[in-house]
């Protein structure tokens, strides 16, 4: 089974997969820890700034090897490339699917870059994901329905590339909110009758549950989620340190583990949860 597949069962169960990203090898395990726990399958996210950190070969071996160690499905993606090099290191690496980032230049610009992707990933029966829209990333201005995605422009958009999943903005950001996130679920709605490949919804940390559930009612099928597992990790950690003056790394970084696990499987249970074997709809 391929991703995709995987993707499209979840839409037709009215649910999604939770894409989570790990930075170092506690957050990945908090990850699958928490994906065997609710005995579900999970997409494992890595960064630009991830792979710079850890190396492709080193993200992508100890991913599958944890993976295997626990029993969990688990899917690896490259989130927000703008770098055609590392998508096809990504790639050769076996990455399940990659995302091409060319929301900020201009849409013709997108088009051309995001479909010549979708060729090189498709001939690795890889999957692509593409944004169309404004997402505010880290430090960017705030959100505002200026950038939002189009319904009839995301329809010519998946035309025109043949990209995979899509990336919609509708009032989510990277990173922490600076407000009340007010997302425009009436567009996600209208783009999703537009628009028959899996939607994908950024920025799922500090959303409430609530929040999440409908975008998935409205048809989101992969929830990307990833500033919120970062600072559970740290504040747990900076609290063991403060209280303590143990050095042993192999002591410390547990508990920090322990709180991030606990963290992915409530958002892991938010998102359906275990799913059964079933036949795609012809």
């Amino acid at each position: 089974m391929k991703l995709i597949e995987s993707i499209l069962r979840h839409r037709e169960a009215g649910k999604a997969l939770l894409a989570a990203n790990f930075y170092n090898t506690e957050t990945l395990q908090a990850v699958l820890r928490a994906a065997a726990a609710v005995k579900c399958e999970v997409i494992l996210q890595t960064s630009p700034s991830t792979l710079e950190y850890l190396g492709i070969p080193v993200a992508a071996a100890m991913a599958r090897a944890t993976a295997d160690l626990l029993g969990v499905r688990a899917w690896l993606h490259l989130d927000h490339a703008t770098d055609p090099g590392m998508i096809r290191q990504c790639l050769e690496a076996g990455y399940d699917s990659v995302m091409i980032d060319a929301s900020e230049k201009a849409l013709a610009e997108n088009e051309r870059i995001t479909r010549q992707i979708v060729e090189e990933a498709h001939r690795h029966g890889a999957a692509v994901e593409a944004e169309l829209g404004y997402i505010p990333k880290l430090g960017q201005k705030e959100v505002t329905t200026e950038g939002f995605t189009d319904p009839d422009q995301a329809a010519a958009f998946v035309a025109a590339t043949g990209v995979d999943l899509l990336a919609v903005a509708i009032g989510t950001a990277h990173g922490f909110y600076r407000g009340e996130p007010k997302l425009d679920f009436e567009r996600l709605s209208a783009i999703r009758r537009r628009v028959e490949v899996p939607l994908v919804l950024h920025g799922g940390s500090q959303l409430l549950p609530e929040v999440w559930r409908e975008a998935i009612r409205r048809g989101v099928c992969k929830i990307n989620f990833a500033t919120d597992i970062k600072d559970t990790f740290m504040r747990s950690l900076k609290a063991t340190l403060t209280a303590s003056n143990e050095i042993d790394l192999r002591k410390v970084f547990p508990k920090a583990t322990q709180a991030a696990t606990a963290l992915v499987a409530e958002k892991l249970r938010i998102c359906g949860g275990e799913i059964t074997e079933k036949k795609l709809k012809p």
